[in-house]
């Protein structure tokens, strides 16, 4: 499959500063824009100059966005779907590195780097996107030393995140990898529930899960069972009915 091009539906003009005065279109862009973790903070006519380096994209469920060695001319933000990030071996085997969702972003590390994609993007179902042109990015980043801070730390997160998942495909066993994923399947609001019962639903296909935490499907789907034969939680579909995640989360202790 070809890399996907996403036809630029938005081109306005805006200028850098404060009265230039935004259009309709221009304003739901940029409120769109607020959204992108690098932008939280921002006033409105701090947003604006970015509004000129955005394209707005739709893309199916299982269209390539780009593909490992294309070039990188900015990063994303998903408004609404999936994404999936994964290597592809010599062999046609996946693995799933990263389930994006809306209101996350991709592709600002290689961006930095100035490099081509590591990885391949995937739809998981209808994707609705904005792509931020690195060109604009760049230049408010040579005009604005507090943005440069606000992309230090949001990258720094990252890192702190992909740390956290080496630690955990080293460390634990398959059980805690699941249960660390359910976990933070609770935690998905930024609230979390300290016990009590919970019905999570898992977001994409048990396979593409089982390669995230670094597992066959099989084994994945083993471990559930296991769990469920515990009493721990019952398996309905993609629904996970967990009649105590307190119950859950001591299992790591």
């Amino acid at each position: 499959m070809k890399p996907f091009d996403p036809p630029c539906t938005f081109t306005p003009a805006v200028t850098a500063h404060a009265d230039a005065g935004l259009d309709e279109e221009q304003l739901r862009i940029g409120r769109l824009l607020a959204h992108a973790p690098l932008f939280n903070g921002l006033s409105a006519e701090e947003v604006a100059p970015f509004i000129r380096g955005v394209r707005e994209t739709r893309i199916d469920r299982g269209a390539v966005l780009f593909h490992k060695g294309d070039p990188c001319s900015g990063f994303h933000l998903v408004l609404d779907g999936q994404i999936k990030l994964a290597f592809i071996s010599a062999d046609g085997h996946e693995k799933v590195i990263e389930i994006i969702r809306a209101g996350q972003t991709f592709g600002e590390a290689v961006m930095f780097m100035d490099k081509p994609y590591v990885v391949m993007a995937q739809a998981l179902t209808e994707c609705a996107l904005l792509h931020i042109s690195k060109q604009v990015v760049f230049e408010e980043m040579g005009r604005d030393p507090l943005f440069c801070r606000k992309i230090i730390a949001a990258l720094s997160q990252r890192l702190h995140h992909l740390i956290a998942d080496v630690e955990s495909y080293s460390l634990r066993s398959a059980r805690e990898r699941i249960i660390v994923y359910l976990l933070r399947e609770d935690q998905g609001d930024g609230e979390g529930t300290c016990s009590g019962a919970v019905t999570l639903r898992l977001p994409t296909s048990k396979g593409t899960i089982a390669s995230r935490v670094n597992l066959t499907q099989e084994h994945f789907s083993r471990v559930l069972h296991e769990l469920a034969d515990g009493g721990l939680l019952q398996v309905d579909g993609r629904n996970i009915h967990i009649p105590d995640i307190g119950r859950l989360r001591q299992m790591l202790d």
